[in-house]
């Protein structure tokens, strides 16, 4: 096709690899669901980025990074319909190699599966797990002595790439379709986009109520009461005088105890 347009591009690059690795994920997580998610939700990143995408030098790597990265969190095990195990296999070989895989390290794992599932060379593996050389080497030597422990009969690299690739196509996983895919990209995208214009317009309108409300000087605190020092006591009252004494009697002679300018007359 000359000149693809933007969605026959990304099309033509999820019917390439999208059935392919949702099996692959599927030997990465143990889930058929979580796989099935892991791949979706990649493409619809990639598919949000796709300018970048684009012009990437391997998309079907960068679209694989993203699905392991998601398949591999840690997070999933505190979803309610992840936190109990789905059917295994109905072969009691498969049943076998996938406990095996999923009782690996994920880093292990992983790099076992880039390395003798997908059949990237270890540069590519090393690349794609952020990891050197010489560390994914290591972990492919540990994850294939781990395996050959518990499974002796794969101890050939070459039967084990062999059994992986069946194991991941018994299963008949499907992958959505690519417009799906699409069309749940952009709903994400908007509703993000949503999300973010409401909590932005909720946070200046706090910021408005605050700066409104909010006092414009600086009323200091009453401090605590506090004795002071240095002033006398109150004086008791001491004897009368002569002359208050006088007036008390002249005020106990009156009618009532009191001068009549303050009893009501009588007629």
């Amino acid at each position: 096709m000359k000149n693809p347009t933007p969605p026959q591009a990304f099309d033509a690059l999820y019917s390439f690899c999208a059935s392919a690795l949702v099996r692959q994920t599927y030997l990465l997580c143990g889930r058929r669901e979580l796989a099935r998610e892991s791949v979706e939700r990649a493409f619809q990143l990639a598919w949000q980025r796709w300018p970048e995408v684009a012009v990437d030098r391997d998309p079907p790597s960068w679209v694989r990074a993203a699905a392991y990265e998601y398949a591999l969190s840690p997070w999933h095990r505190f979803r309610p319909r992840f936190r109990h195990p789905e059917p295994p296999p109905a072969d009691a070989a498969d049943r076998a190699l996938l406990a095996v895989l999923l009782a690996l390290p994920p880093a292990y794992r992983r790099t076992l599966l880039l390395y003798d599932g997908v059949g990237l060379d270890l540069p590519e593996t090393a690349a794609e797990t952020e990891a050197s050389t010489r560390a994914a080497a290591n972990r492919l030597l540990h994850a294939r002595e781990a395996v050959a422990a518990a499974l002796p009969q794969l101890a050939d690299p070459a039967v084990l790439h062999r059994r992986l690739a069946e194991v991941a196509s018994a299963e008949r996983l499907r992958a959505a379709r690519a417009p799906a895919v699409r069309a749940g990209s952009e709903r994400r995208a908007r509703y993000w986009t949503r999300a973010a214009i409401a909590f932005t317009a909720a946070l200046v309108g706090a910021t408005a109520l605050t700066l409104r409300t909010a006092p414009t000087r600086y009323d200091p605190p009453v401090p605590p009461g506090a004795t002071v020092q240095g002033i006398p006591p109150k004086a008791a009252p001491g004897t009368l005088s002569n002359k208050q004494t006088t007036l008390r009697k002249k005020l106990r002679s009156e009618p009532a105890n009191g001068p009549e300018r303050l009893l009501p007359l009588t007629r």
